[in-house]
This record gives structure tokens, C-alpha cells and sequence, in this order.
């Protein structure tokens, strides 16, 4: 069942992303193919030890999809990638380090500190925080501190030196050169518009009249489509390559009797960014008569209304001594209302693309800030746009991410109420957003009249789909318990409430690195991955490595693999092979346990692991042992294993000279 669901996430975002299937195959057939694509399925490790769930291609998927680029990324450029990058060189460029020892060091630029915490290791190709706990590869660093999606870290990588990234054989190629052309005509197109707002007053006038003065029009990049049918076509369409790439970027319409003209005329322009500050399309505001008065890009190659969120480039340059890495972020509606805030100083801000908030944003945004404020218009259509916000930020909310929710005076917006109120009003506001939890029991006890049983029941039913989307823990257990408290059930009767139609997976715990109290293997496990992720290359040092397969004890597989990775890449640097496990959930807390092996030489670290793989399996032989020597009953198979077991752990004890 879990393979079925998975399978069909994959198809969906396969498609999406717009690769190919595979000749002769379906979407369905090919991503079944994927999943088992690693040859005999029976010799793959399994989560969990589960025989039905293969997690093996899970960090390979993550390469094979690609992404907006399309196409699939082979995994040897990437470890080509990882390893030719000097980390020191791409951090050192966005953060101030300073040599310590055969390290640098600096204040982190993921979490405010006075003393520095924040080390980079040449040596490891590898990040680490020590106070907040950041890690990661280079390609990470550039995900977390540029925001960016793995693809365009890829991508900005292998632009800093100077390579062309790759494409498995059967990509689309003359797309890539497509998408390429399309970002430096919407780049034309943005000069055309900027220079054309200078030389009209009346647009310049109408942004003064909305109290935005020249350094904020500046800063966004704010320009104007001239009354035209055909300045940009005129401007760019030179040829019918540029003619086509024009229509395919949204700026230019071709309409049925294939005549083409300007999409956008007599309007302001507001250029929209992906995060590395590329032009991908535009909103612009119609300064006469006429319908519509907002008109954004269509849905083209490189710009995706659910994926992608106005003021994003400049949100991210918000940070603590330019970190990237606000305090907090503000979502509005509006283009308007995030330069208004931004002239004010408040912020950062960004604004949805006439779409609702999705997933992909709530992603985006938690990269961003630890804390979103969702500040909408109070209008109905403004507390609708808050309330599937929160829906869609449900399974995102709690921990470490917090969520509030502002809105605005019934006729205002967050430009119209930071104009007339001014910015120290407007932070007051801010200040006094709501958290999600008292949001949510807000709008419930609106949509129920608590005086009465039957309206207690239905805000328990109204309630219920919403709490069955938190994520399991705490933050959830503390809303139910809001919601018990308010219509005056028990915590005990809310909860068989909810069981009879949580539809919700059930949690499970990835975390295989930490070892378990009962299991004292684990802190052997997890010394051994250590020194294998610090020393990759004494894997291949190793005469015969036992069979960790069987062996029961979180870790144990994750042990097993990297061990056969590093056995056919002796060379493999540290920070590659951290990246290889990327997406791999038995892999997400590979980075803690970096650098964390104090061993001076790699030959003293290939001897220690290799006497800590014998113990990790005689240590599960003697946890067998013991289980079937507590059975009341065996039979001839258990009793031959018991010897099997005897006999391995007395010579195991011989050979390493114990008594």
C-alpha cells in the first residue's frame, strides 16, 4: 500500500516536472521500474526492515526528477560537483570566515550568536553550527542560505565553476537552451519596462500618488508597459525564434487568427524573481479604465504561479547582516502591499500570485524565516484566504516553525493601513498577530454557537479534520486539548473522536541514528558511521566486512549501505558521500555525526572500525541468543542456531584475545 501511494506521488510530480516517460513504457510502468530499478529486490536494504519497502532509489529520485530544469541529473556530476567546490570559497562569499586552525570559523549566519559557532572544514567539504545545530554539504549551504531548491543549488554551483550541468541521455536538450533564452528575454523585457517608466510621467506619477518614492520603485525594479500593441514585439521579436520564445515567456499573445500583440499595455510592471534574482514573469497594474485591473504572467516554463511567491529575491536579502535569515516573514495579497511594507521598513514581505497559498510556499517561506505571518485583508475573501492558508500550513505547524495570522480592518490592506496609520502602528499590529492556535479556535467557535450541545458537536467536527492534519506530538496534543477545554469534553473523548476518521499515516520515527537505551549496539553503530563518514576510504581497507543485513539495531542498515558505497569509491570524499544520502530518510542526521571522530590517523580509525563491526555483530548474535534461550520450547532449527551462535561468539572471543 505504502509502495502504491508512493508510486503515484512520484508519477504526479514526474509529470509535473515535465520529463519524458521513458519510451515504450507508461508514467505508472516507469516509476515502478524506478522504484525496483536496482536489480534483485530481495538483496536491497529495507526501512524499517519492512521486505515491502525499498528505500534505496530514494536519494537517486531526488536527481532523476530534476526539478524546473527538467531531465535527470547524473549522480556522478553531482559527486564531481561536491568535490571540486571549495566551501570554504562559496561560504567565504556570503560570510565573513576567519582561519582557525585548519578550519574557519564565524558568527552563524543561520541563527544570531556573539560568539562563533559556525565552522567550515576544506578538509570535509563540510558546514557545521555548533550552537544551532546547521550542517550540510555545499550544495546544502546554498539551498539554506540563497533559499534555493536543490536543482537551481546545483545549478548556481556549477555556474560559479564554470560547468554546464548534464542531462542522462534522452533530455530535451534544445528546452534547456530554450529556458536559458526565455530568462534573458524576460531580462530585456524588465530593462524595456524599467527605462519606459522614466520617460512617463503619468506612471510616475500614479506611484507617488500611492506614496512610493523612486529608491522603493528602485529597489523592486518597477517599470511600465507603454500603451502599446507591440513594444515588446517591436523591441525583442527580431526573428521567429524570438517571436516564439516571446510567446512562450507570456509577454507576447498569439491569438487564433495567429496575430500577435503585447500581453501586457498601459500598466505598471512588477517584475517577479525566483530566488536567485532571475526574472521569470510579471503582475502588472492597469493605470486606466479597464478590466483586469491585476494581470499576472500565464503558467510558462520557468514561472509557476504554486511554486513561486513575489518579493521572494528581496526577502531574503532581509537578514541579520544580510544572513538571508529574517526573524520573520510576512505573507500579503498584494504587490503594492509588500513594497509599501518595505518602504516602511517592515518586512520582509511577499505576496501570492492571485493563487491560495499552497505547500510548496509554506516550504519555501519556513527556508526563509521561523516565523510566518499571513496578513490578509479583513474582507471575506481575505479571512477565506487565511483560512486555507492555515489548512495548508497544518501539517507544517509546530516545532520550529510558527505561524500567525493578521487581519485588516474591514476597507483596508497592509498598503492603504500603513500609509494613513504609519509603520510604528502597523509593527504594533504585527506584534499582536494571532498564533495559529487561537486563529483557528477563533474562526471555529464563529462557525458554531457554543450554547448548545448540538453546536459544541459540530465545532468538535469542524475541528477534526484540521487536528487530524498536525503532524504527531506536542503542538498536537496542546491543541486538542484547546479544543477539549473549549467545548468542555475530555482530552479522552476528543481523541476517539478523531481516531474513528484520522485518516492520517501513522508517525514513524527515522531518527536511526540515535541509539535506543535497550540497544547499546546503537552507540556502537553510531561511533562506526561516524569514522566512516570522516575516513570513507578505510571502507575499502577492510579485509572481509561482516553481514550487516540481519543485524537488528537502528542503524544498522544505513552501516550496511554506506559500507558498500564507500567500498566500490575508496576516494569519495566526506562531504560527497553526505551528499549522496541527502534525501534518504535513514540519511537525514547523517550530518551530526561529522567531524565528531577524534581519531588522529586514517589507519588507527580503519583498525577501531573494524574491531566495532565484530562487536556490532556479536552483540546481535548474544541479543539472539538470549531471546531463544528464553523460549520454553525449541525446535531442532533453534537448537542447531544456538550452537551456530556459541560456537561464532567463543571464536570471536579467541580472536580478539579476551579470556
Amino acid at each position: 500500500m505504502w509502495l502504491r501511494r508512493r508510486s503515484a506521488t512520484w508519477v504526479e510530480s514526474w509529470r509535473r516536472s515535465g520529463a519524458a516517460a521513458p519510451e515504450g513504457r507508461t508514467w505508472a510502468a516507469s516509476a515502478a521500474r524506478f522504484v525496483h530499478a536496482s536489480g534483485n529486490p530481495e538483496s536491497r536494504p529495507r526501512l524499517g526492515g519492512n521486505p515491502s519497502i525499498d528505500i534505496a532509489p530514494l536519494g537517486a529520485l531526488r536527481v532523476m526528477l530534476g526539478g524546473p530544469m527538467n531531465g535527470r541529473i547524473p549522480q556522478s556530476f553531482i559527486d564531481d560537483l561536491v568535490a571540486r567546490a571549495d566551501i570554504v570559497d562559496v561560504i567565504g562569499r556570503r560570510v565573513t570566515l576567519v582561519k582557525a586552525g585548519s578550519r574557519y570559523k564565524a558568527p552563524c549566519p543561520f541563527h544570531d550568536e556573539k560568539t562563533p559557532s559556525f565552522t567550515v572544514s576544506n578538509q570535509l567539504g563540510f558546514y557545521h553550527c555548533f550552537g544551532c545545530g546547521a550542517h550540510g554539504t555545499v550544495i546544502g549551504f546554498l539551498m539554506n542560505y540563497d533559499n534555493l531548491e536543490f536543482v537551481d543549488a546545483v545549478e548556481a554551483l556549477a555556474e560559479m565553476l564554470g560547468l554546464e550541468v548534464p542531462r542522462d541521455a534522452g533530455t530535451p536538450d534544445r528546452r534547456r537552451r530554450d529556458d536559458g533564452g526565455l530568462y534573458r528575454l524576460l531580462a530585456e523585457a524588465d530593462r524595456i519596462y524599467r527605462a519606459a517608466l522614466k520617460g512617463n510621467r503619468r506612471a510616475v506619477n500614479y506611484l507617488k500618488d500611492r506614496g512610493l518614492v523612486g529608491q522603493t520603485a528602485k529597489r523592486f525594479a518597477i517599470g511600465y508597459a507603454p500603451d502599446s500593441w507591440d513594444t515588446l514585439l517591436r523591441a525583442l521579436g527580431t526573428d521567429e525564434t524570438r517571436t516564439r520564445q516571446l510567446v512562450e515567456a507570456g509577454l507576447v499573445i498569439r491569438n487564433e487568427e495567429g496575430r500577435e500583440y503585447d500581453r501586457f499595455r498601459d500598466r505598471i510592471m512588477f517584475p517577479i524573481r525566483d530566488p536567485r534574482g532571475r526574472v521569470i514573469g510579471f503582475g502588472g497594474r492597469l493605470l486606466g479604465g479597464g478590466e483586469p485591473k491585476y494581470l499576472n504572467s500565464p503558467e510558462t516554463p520557468v514561472f509557476h504561479k504554486g511554486r513561486t511567491l513575489y518579493g521572494i529575491y528581496e526577502a531574503r536579502q532581509r537578514g541579520p547582516a544580510g544572513s538571508g535569515r529574517p526573524d520573520e516573514i510576512l505573507v500579503v495579497e498584494g504587490y503594492l502591499d509588500v513594497a509599501s511594507l518595505a518602504q516602511h521598513g517592515i518586512g520582509p514581505a511577499v505576496a501570492t500570485l492571485g493563487t491560495a497559498t499552497t505547500a510548496e510556499h509554506i516550504r519555501h517561506l519556513a527556508r526563509i524565516a521561523p516565523r510566518i505571518i499571513f496578513c490578509f485583508d479583513g474582507d471575506r475573501a481575505g479571512r477565506d484566504a487565511a483560512w486555507k492558508a492555515m489548512e495548508t500550513a497544518l501539517p507544517q505547524a509546530g516545532g520550529e516553525l510558527e505561524l500567525k495570522f493578521l487581519l485588516m480592518p474591514e476597507g483596508e490592506d497592509p498598503d492603504s493601513l500603513v500609509r494613513s496609520a504609519g509603520g510604528d502602528a502597523f509593527r504594533s499590529c504585527v506584534r499582536a498577530a494571532a498564533p495559529l492556535s487561537d486563529f483557528m479556535l477563533g474562526e471555529l467557535r464563529a462557525r458554531a454557537d457554543l450554547s448548545s450541545a448540538e453546536g459544541k458537536s459540530r465545532l468538535v467536527a469542524l475541528a477534526r479534520p484540521l487536528l487530524a492534519r498536525l503532524p504527531r506530538g506536542v503542538y498536537r496534543e496542546l491543541l486538542f486539548g484547546n479544543v477539549a477545554k473549549t467545548v468542555g469534553a475530555s482530552m479522552v473523548a476528543l481523541e476517539r473522536e478523531l481516531e474513528t476518521s484520522d485518516s492520517a499515516l501513522p508517525a514513524y520515527d527515522t531518527d536511526l541514528v540515535r541509539p535506543e537505551r535497550s540497544q547499546p549496539g546503537g552507540t556502537l553503530i553510531r561511533r562506526a558511521i561516524s569514522l566512516l563518514l570522516n575516513y570513507p576510504a578505510i571502507g575499502s581497507t577492510l579485509e572481509k566486512a561482516p553481514d550487516l543485513s540481519m543485524v537488528d539495531q537502528p542503524g544498522a542498515r544505513l552501516l550496511w549501505r554506506l559500507l558498500d558505497t564507500v567500498a566500490g569509491n575508496p576516494e569519495i570524499a566526506p562531504g560527497v558521500l553526505l551528499e549522496r544520502f541527502r534525501d534518504d530518510p535513514e540519511g537525514r542526521h547523517l550530518g551530526r555525526l561529522l567531524d565528531h571522530a577524534p581519531l588522529d590517523t586514517e589507519d588507527a580509525a580503519a583498525e577501531v572500525l573494524e574491531e566495532m563491526l565484530q562487536r556490532i555483530v556479536a552483540e546481535d548474535k548474544k541479543r539472539r541468543l538470549q531471546a531463544l534461550l528464553s523460549m520454553s520450547s525449541l525446535s531442532s532449527e533453534e537448537r542447531a542456531e544456538i550452537g551456530e551462535i556459541q560456537n561464532y561468539l567463543r571464536n570471536a572471543r579467541g580472536n580478539s584475545g579476551g579470556p
